[in-house]
């Protein structure tokens, strides 16, 4: 199909084939001028530059149609001067527009084309290491604010593209709804008004609703897109420990910046009010298009661009950044320099957390909603930028941890978290979204009500494909985590560490387990437990630990209630005993690691219990062919991604002293004394384990680790129990489980179990690593997300790798 080009715009090639018959146009940046012989199109020379701004009729779409990217690179190759030129002109259009104010149509669509060309550009300058310090070079004469300054005090382009963009973005009658009554000729003065009373939309820190404006949200959406291209340059450097060092957000995000504040509050109030179902009429999206979409999910890119900072290294630390601190107080303490950050750690009035919450909430049950009508709701797809938002907040903002964690509305998070990480457990493209939703639910665990919350009733009946349950949220949690493990792709090994802390550090809270959860426990220890698993790689046996912290726990704190985990560990009792008995001779391992090979997997997903799936359950599929994922960075450790504290009886929690915690080297396991040993991946597959660094395991390795295991408040938990429930089932011939159950229900080891040991929690915490991990997925979303126009596609990216599944 041939594209109609509009009438006003020749091809990008004439910035190859045009000659001038005036001077060389000269720059600061001698290396877009080294080794070439072309002459430029001069600056002055209005009629050549305006072809590319001056039409009516350009879309976004059209200008990347029109500008192919073999051009864009041939012209920086060949023509690196007329490029630069095209940058200076564009740049000082969007100056100039925002100088003025826009205040004729024609002024609005020349700053809309130069944000489309731009964005279309920016990627080709960013992906050529010449061209990296292009943007903030000094350039006499060229993108400066205002023409009496002296050349020596003129911005770097950069700053005036971003300070431009800031001003364009509530500029009157083009982003925002003027105040004033007035006629065009006395229209306000760009520079007189104060932004904050032309903030988006209500919500945080603003009450007032401005009118729903079409045009307005399509020219915010323009130029946050826009505003996103610029802070992408960090896409085309290699992954660096460097957290801070994205100078376009540096800048953007400082007091220069004085629109600052009511940008940020925009963009978040945006966002958490934004509610896509609307007045509920069924089949709404396909009547009307829905314009506050877009610019929803450009807003939550740019916000959570804006709040990638690395508090770990930071010399000034978050408000706020620990459990005492308080934020918003008269005398600010020291924030970070990032003002979007600084901003978002100082909210503390509840009413904004509600705000806040129940947005997040709605949009990220949006993909849950279910009706009569099939297809009858909109359904959102942003919802990974969603959940790095709810991660930062959670980080920046520890007294948005505490309001979250102190109602059951946290469970409004749990429950879309859960439904995304078994959807998407069998698809190797989402393995971003598995691990995300994990960190999430570990940072969450770290603290004692979200335990506490877990046992809240499950009623909600999201249609998903785990077996039916009648229980609370913790069996939901395990059900689903049991699925992930049993049923998940293996690139999601490294994550079961993860997945079993998190349940260790809610189990002394739950107060009583569903059959069902039960099981699906015992299921996993008796997996793990076996002789050639545990054998066949250095730290599978790790896994085995979790699990009986777990039902130690359990046992010391919660036994009364939990009579339906009591009789599954007795029912499975031998597999208790295997481990306490596991033969540590060198020929006995040798059979077990000959005895692996003919066993396919470690876990059999035909003996995974799961019996009938809820009603209107799809399975998770895998993704289709050809489907793009963007490579990850490699997680840390959970000994990296979280730090010990141990709970005192007031409830309260302590860091656990480094020095209690050395003998790792003696391979001590994790649930008894330390976690210094880094082991990500601790799953490895059968058919690599033994290629790992040609480790063999041997007797005194199995002793040192076997001496460790902590078995004895089970062990003695079944020599009291098992007696009399065989006395009880021969005396009364029973053969009904539920009145071996009742008889559990009413029993006690009160002073017949060794005495209860201090409850371990492992909280998240902050580092380099993390840090880098969350940038390459960021980055890797917003990549894959913006395919209409597809602002990075088939460009040289460095931060991550594009592949097919």
């Amino acid at each position: 199909m041939a594209l109609d080009v509009p009438c006003s715009w020749t091809s990008f090639k004439c910035l190859l084939d045009k000659q001038s018959d005036h001077t060389k146009y000269s720059t600061s940046n001698s290396k877009t001028n080294v080794g070439y012989n072309c002459v430029p199109v001069e600056a002055t020379d209005d009629a050549f530059w305006d072809q590319f701004w001056a039409d009516t009729a350009t879309s976004v779409q059209d200008v990347f149609a029109l500008v192919p990217a073999a051009e864009i690179r041939a012209v920086r190759e060949e023509s690196p001067s007329n490029l630069a030129t095209l940058c200076y002109k564009a740049v000082e259009k969007l100056v100039q527009g925002a100088e003025s104010g826009c205040h004729s149509d024609k002024e609005k669509q020349i700053v809309l084309n130069c944000s489309r060309l731009l964005t279309r550009i920016l990627p080709y300058i960013f992906e050529d290491p010449d061209w990296r310090g292009f943007f903030w070079s000094t350039v006499p004469g060229a993108g400066r604010g205002g023409g009496d300054e002296d050349d020596e005090n003129a911005r770097p382009l950069a700053e005036s593209l971003l300070l431009a963009i800031a001003d364009l973005l509530f500029c009157p009658e083009f982003t925002v709804q003027s105040h004033r009554k007035n006629n065009v000729d006395t229209a306000e003065d760009i520079h007189a008004i104060d932004s904050c009373e032309y903030i988006w939309e209500a919500g945080v820190g603003f009450a007032h609703s401005p009118q729903p404006s079409y045009n307005h949200d399509l020219n915010r959406t323009e130029l946050l897109k826009l505003l996103l291209t610029c802070f992408s340059e960090v896409m085309y450097l290699p992954p660096s420990s460097d957290s801070n060092s994205n100078p376009w957000v540096q800048f953007f995000c400082s007091t220069e910046n004085r629109h600052a504040l009511p940008l940020f509050t925009s963009l978040l109030n945006i966002v958490c009010a934004y509610d896509p179902v609307g007045y509920g009429i069924p089949y709404n999206h396909l009547l009307f298009s829905d314009y506050r979409e877009p610019l929803v999910e450009q807003a939550a890119q740019v916000l959570i661009v804006t709040l990638d900072y690395d508090t770990s290294t930071s010399s000034s630390p978050t408000v706020d950044g620990t459990t005492t601190g308080t934020a918003m107080d008269d005398a600010d303490p020291p924030g970070p320099d990032n003002l979007f950050v600084n901003y978002l750690s100082r909210i503390h009035r509840e009413e904004d957390f509600q705000f806040i919450l129940k947005g997040v909430a709605r949009l990220l049950s949006n993909p849950l909603l279910q009706t009569y009508l099939p297809n009858s709701t909109k359904k959102i797809q942003f919802h990974q930028e969603l959940l790095v938002l709810f991660w930062k907040l959670c980080d920046f903002n520890k007294k948005f941890l505490f309001f979250v964690l102190k109602s059951s509305d946290v469970l409004d998070i749990l429950v879309p978290i859960l439904f995304f990480l078994n959807d998407a457990r069998a698809d190797q493209s989402r393995v971003g979204l598995m691990h995300i939703g994990v960190f999430i639910l570990l940072l969450l665990s770290g603290e004692r009500n979200f335990g506490v919350r877990l046992n809240k009733p499950y009623s909600v009946r999201v249609p998903m494909d785990i077996p039916v349950f009648t229980g609370t949220h913790a069996d939901f949690l395990i059900i689903v985590f049991h699925k992930i493990i049993t049923s998940g792709h293996q690139r999601l090994q490294p994550l079961f560490d993860c997945l079993l802390t998190i349940i260790v550090n809610v189990s002394p809270y739950l107060k009583s387990l569903s059959m069902v959860a039960a099981n699906k426990l015992l299921h996993l220890l008796e997996a793990f437990s076996t002789t050639w698993f545990l054998f066949s790689a250095v730290q599978n046996h790790h896994l085995v630990f979790f699990l009986l912290e777990v039902f130690n726990n359990i046992i010391q704190y919660q036994f009364d209630g939990n009579s339906n985990l009591v009789y599954a560990i007795i029912r499975k009792r031998n597999v208790f005993h295997q481990l306490a008995n596991l033969p540590t001779d060198l020929q006995s391992i040798q059979r077990a690691l000959q005895r692996k090979k003919k066993a396919p997997e470690p876990i059999s997903r035909t003996n995974s219990q799961d019996g009938v799936s809820m009603e209107g359950s799809r399975p998770a599929a895998p993704a289709e062919p050809g489907t793009l994922k963007a490579s990850l960075v490699a997680t840390p450790g959970i000994d990296k991604l979280t730090e010990k504290a141990q709970v005192s009886e007031d409830g309260t929690m302590r860091s656990l002293e480094p020095e209690s915690a050395q003998s790792a080297a003696q391979g001590s396991p994790p649930g008894v004394i330390s976690d210094t040993e880094s082991w990500s991946g601790v799953w490895l597959h059968v058919s690599s384990a033994s290629s790992v660094g040609q480790w063999n395991p041997t007797p005194e390795w199995v002793v040192s680790w076997k001496s460790k295991l902590p078995l004895q408040t089970i062990m003695r938990l079944l020599q009291v129990l098992v007696p009399q429930v065989e006395k009880i089932c021969i005396d009364k011939g029973l053969t009904d489980e539920s009145e071996i159950l009742k008889f559990l229900q009413h029993g006690t080891l009160v002073g017949l179990l060794p005495v209860p040991h201090p409850i371990l929690i492992r909280k998240y915490q902050a580092n380099c690593g993390t840090a880098m991990w969350f940038r390459t997925y960021m980055w890797g979303v917003i990549y894959l997300r913006n395919v209409d126009p597809p602002i990075w596609y088939d460009t040289d990216v460095k931060l991550f790798e594009i592949q097919r599944v």
